[in-house]
C-alpha cells in the first residue's frame, strides 16, 4: 500500500495531538500575512513531509468527490472542479520545489526524494483514473453545444488533452507501465539536479600564491578573497559558480590555471561521486518508453506537438538553417581572436580555455571596453531601480518594499507591486546572490499563479520570484554587476512581468503557462533596452562619483553588442542541437554519453576537441528542468523578440501605446489562445526570421 493511502486510512482515527500538529503547520494554514504570502519565517524542513501527506490526502478526496458525483458530467461539476482540486497541494509544492532549487540542503533533498514518488502516484491516480476521464471526455464531446466563454473552452480543451497526453487512453497493463516510468523519471531527474549542484560545490581552485592572481582585476581578487575568508581559508578561492568562474577565465594570465578551471567546469558530473552518465541514459530511455506507450516514435515527437514549432522536422530545420547562416560569422570571430592571440605572442593552437581570455583582450583593444571599465556604473541597487523604473514607464507598475512580508532567505527582498491606479498586482521576491544552497544560473518562478476563486468572485494575484547568481558585494565594494548580469536581470524580469501582468480566471492558463517556445519572448525582448542609449543614460552612474556614464562608453556598448555574435549564436545552437539529438532517438544510444554528444554537435565545432569533456552531464535545462526537446526555444524566441522589438524601435522604446498593446496581447494573455495567434494579434502578421539575423549583423 502506498504511504499516502495509509495516511488517508488513518485520518479517521487521527489523534488530537496530530490534529494540532496539522493546524500549526504554516504550509497548511492561512499565514495571516497580506495577500496570503507564505510565512517563510515560520516554515521549517520538518513541516514539508506532513504538509505533502495531508495535502495529497485532501486532493484525493476532492478527486473522489468528482468521480462519485451522481449527476451527469458538466463543465461546472467536472472541469471546473478539477481545475481547483488539489489547491492546497499546489501551494505546498509551489513553495517546496522552488526552495529546493533556491535554498536547499541535504534534508530538503532527502524530502524531495521521499515526496517524488508520492507526487507521481497522486498525479497518475488522477490522469489514469478511467471514471474521471470518462466524465472529462463526456464534457469534451459536448463542447460545441455548451456555450462556453473563450477561457472556459480553452480550459476544457487543455484538460482533455492533459488526460490524453498522460496515458488516459492506455490499457490497464500499459497504464501500470506508464506509472512506473513516470515514478522512475521523477527520481532520476531529481538525482541529476542534485549531482549537478554537488559537483559545482565540490570543486574549488584555492590559490595561496599572489603570483597566481596575475591579470585579475581588483573586483575578481576581492571576491576570491572573501570566498576564501568565508571558507576559513587563507588566500583566494575561485569556484565554478558563474560570478567567480567567468571573470577568472576572462582575465587570468595563468594559462595552466585557466585550463584546470575550464576542464573542471566542462567535466562536471562525468565521473566519480556525482556522475550523471548512467542517469542521462536512464532518463533518455524512460522518455522513449513513455513516448512509445503514448503512440509516438520519439520523445521529441510527443513534446513538440503543442508548441509553436509543432514537430521535430520544423525544429531541426530551424536550427540547421540558423547554423548554416551563423557558422561563417562564428568562424570569422574565432579566426580574429586566434590571429590577435598570435600577434600578441601566443604560440600553439588556441584552446577553449584561451578563448575568453583573448576575446576579452581584443574587445578591450577594439572598443576600449571591458567589465572592469563598466562595472562601476552598474551598482545593483541602481540597476534594480532602473529595471523597476522601466516597468513603471512602460506599464505603470510601482515596486514598494514589503518589509512586513518575510523572504525565504536573508538575501531575499519582497516587493508589493501595484499599478498606476493602486491595484495590487503581485508580490515580487528578488534573490540575487550565489550561495552553496542555490542552483547555478538564473530563473523566474512563481509561488502562486494569477487566478480567481472557484466562484469567480475573489481574485488571487500572483507571487513571483526571480533567482539569480550575481556578483556579491565585497568588504570594500557594493554589488557591481557585469554588463552580462545587467542583461540577465532584464531577461528574468521580463519573465516576472509575464507573471505580474497576468490576467485570467484559471491558474493553469495564466502568466507563464504558455508554450515552451513562446515563454522566452517576454524575457528576451527586455534585453534590448540594455543597449538603448536613452535607457542606459537614465541610470548608469558611477557608484563612487555619481558621474553619469559617458556617452562614449554607451556608444561603445552599442557598437560592441554584436561582438562575437556569430560565435555566441553557434554556441547556443549547439545546445539546442544536442538536446534534439538526445530526444530524437528511438532507443538509448549505444555510444557513451561523451561520444554521442560530440558526434551530434560536430557541425558546431569551432575549437579543438578536448577529451573527457561534455556539456550534457550537467545540462540541467533538459535533464532536470522543463526544456527537454525544447532548448531550441531560446533561439526561436529570439526571432520573435527581434521581430517584436522593431515595433518599439519604430514607435519609440518608451512608447506607452506600444507597451500597452504588448501587455494586452502578450503579457496578460497567458495561453487563452494558441501562441501563434497571440503573436499575430500583437504584430499583425507572423514573425520574420530575418529580423534576428539583422539584429546580430549576420546578413551579408
Amino acid at each position: 500500500m502506498k504511504k499516502t493511502a495509509i495516511i488517508v486510512a488513518a485520518c479517521a482515527a487521527i489523534s488530537l495531538t496530530s490534529c494540532k500538529s496539522e493546524m500549526n503547520n504554516p504550509l497548511l494554514t492561512e499565514s495571516g500575512l497580506r495577500y496570503e504570502a507564505p510565512a517563510f519565517d515560520k516554515i521549517t524542513e520538518d513541516h514539508y513531509l506532513p504538509a505533502f501527506e495531508a495535502a495529497i490526502a485532501e486532493g484525493k478526496k476532492e478527486i473522489e468527490a468528482i468521480v462519485n458525483n451522481p449527476d451527469a458530467p458538466t463543465f461546472e461539476n467536472t472541469i471546473l472542479e478539477l481545475e481547483y482540486a488539489g489547491g492546497k497541494l499546489n501551494t505546498v509544492a509551489g513553495i517546496f520545489y522552488n526552495l529546493n532549487e533556491a535554498n536547499t540542503n541535504d534534508r530538503m533533498q532527502e524530502i524531495a526524494e521521499q515526496v517524488s514518488p508520492m507526487m507521481t502516484e497522486y498525479s497518475l491516480s488522477i490522469m489514469l483514473n478511467p471514471k474521471l476521464f470518462e466524465r472529462v471526455k463526456a464534457v469534451y464531446e459536448q463542447r460545441e453545444s455548451l456555450n462556453l466563454s473563450q477561457e472556459e473552452a480553452k480550459l476544457l480543451e487543455e484538460t482533455y488533452k492533459g488526460f490524453a497526453d498522460n496515458g488516459a487512453n492506455l490499457s490497464e497493463e500499459d497504464k501500470a507501465k506508464y506509472s512506473k516510468i513516470q515514478e522512475e523519471l521523477s527520481l532520476a531527474t531529481l538525482k541529476f539536479g542534485k549531482n549537478t549542484l554537488g559537483a559545482t560545490n565540490a570543486f574549488t581552485l584555492h590559490l595561496t600564491n599572489g603570483e597566481d592572481l596575475a591579470g585579475l582585476p581588483a573586483f575578481v581578487k576581492d571576491a576570491a578573497a572573501l570566498e576564501a575568508k568565508n571558507r576559513n581559508l587563507e588566500g583566494w578561492v575561485i569556484t565554478l559558480q558563474q560570478p567567480s568562474y567567468s571573470p577568472f577565465m576572462q582575465y587570468s594570465e595563468k594559462r595552466e590555471l585557466r585550463e584546470k578551471l575550464w576542464k573542471a567546469y566542462n567535466s562536471k558530473c562525468l565521473d566519480g561521486e556525482f556522475s550523471n552518465l548512467d542517469i542521462i541514459k536512464q532518463i533518455v530511455g524512460l522518455r522513449i518508453e513513455a513516448a512509445k506507450l503514448l503512440g509516438y516514435k520519439t520523445y521529441a515527437d510527443m513534446a513538440l506537438k503543442d508548441r509553436m514549432a509543432k514537430d521535430a522536422p520544423t525544429v531541426n530545420g530551424f536550427l540547421q538553417n540558423l547554423l548554416e547562416k551563423s557558422l561563417p560569422f562564428a568562424k570569422k570571430d574565432v579566426k580574429a581572436i586566434a590571429d590577435y592571440a598570435k600577434a600578441n605572442g601566443f604560440k600553439g593552437e588556441l584552446m577553449p580555455w584561451d578563448f575568453s581570455f583573448y576575446s576579452e583582450k581584443l574587445k578591450k583593444e577594439k572598443y576600449s571596453l571591458n567589465d572592469e571599465v563598466l562595472k562601476p556604473y552598474f551598482k545593483l541597487e541602481n540597476v534594480k531601480e532602473a529595471v523597476f523604473g522601466l516597468a513603471n514607464t512602460l506599464y505603470g507598475l510601482n515596486f514598494t518594499e514589503a518589509k512586513d512580508i518575510p523572504g525565504y532567505h536573508p538575501d531575499v527582498t519582497v516587493y508589493d507591486v501595484t499599478d498606476a491606479n493602486g491595484r495590487h498586482m503581485a508580490l515580487f521576491y528578488a534573490d540575487f546572490f550565489p550561495r552553496e544552497s542555490k542552483g547555478g544560473g538564473a530563473w523566474m518562478t512563481s509561488f502562486r499563479e494569477q487566478s480567481f476563486t472557484k466562484d469567480g468572485k475573489v481574485e488571487k494575484r500572483p507571487h513571483v520570484s526571480i533567482v539569480c547568481n550575481f556578483t556579491k558585494p565585497t568588504e570594500t565594494e557594493p554589488s557591481l554587476l557585469t554588463f552580462y548580469e545587467v542583461t540577465t536581470f532584464l531577461h528574468e524580469f521580463g519573465h516576472a512581468l509575464h507573471g505580474i501582468l497576468a490576467e485570467g480566471r484559471f491558474a493553469s492558463l495564466t502568466g507563464t503557462s504558455v508554450a515552451r517556445d513562446f515563454v522566452e519572448l517576454p524575457s528576451q525582448i527586455m534585453e534590448n533596452w540594455a543597449t538603448e542609449k536613452e535607457y542606459l543614460a537614465s541610470f548608469a552612474k558611477h557608484y563612487q562619483s555619481g558621474e553619469v556614464i559617458p556617452d562614449e562608453l554607451i556608444d561603445k556598448i552599442i557598437e560592441s553588442k554584436n561582438y562575437n555574435s556569430g560565435y555566441a549564436s553557434v554556441r547556443q545552437l549547439q545546445f539546442g542541437i544536442g538536446d534534439m539529438a538526445w530526444h530524437s532517438v528511438t532507443e538509448v544510444p549505444a555510444d557513451d554519453v561523451v561520444a554521442f554528444e560530440k558526434k551530434a554537435v560536430a557541425a558546431c565545432a569551432l575549437m579543438p576537441d578536448v577529451p573527457a569533456t561534455a556539456f550534457a552531464p550537467s545540462f540541467g535545462h533538459i535533464f532536470s528542468g522543463g526544456y527537454a526537446a525544447g532548448y531550441y526555444s531560446y533561439k526561436w524566441a529570439e526571432v520573435l523578440e527581434a521581430d517584436a522589438f522593431q515595433v518599439f524601435k519604430e514607435n519609440g522604446i518608451f512608447n506607452k501605446e506600444t507597451a500597452e498593446k504588448f501587455r494586452k496581447e502578450i503579457l496578460s494573455k497567458g495561453s487563452i489562445e494558441d501562441a501563434d495567434v497571440i503573436y499575430r494579434n500583437f504584430r499583425g502578421r507572423d514573425p520574420e526570421p530575418e529580423a534576428l539575423l539583422k539584429k546580430f549583423g549576420m546578413v551579408k
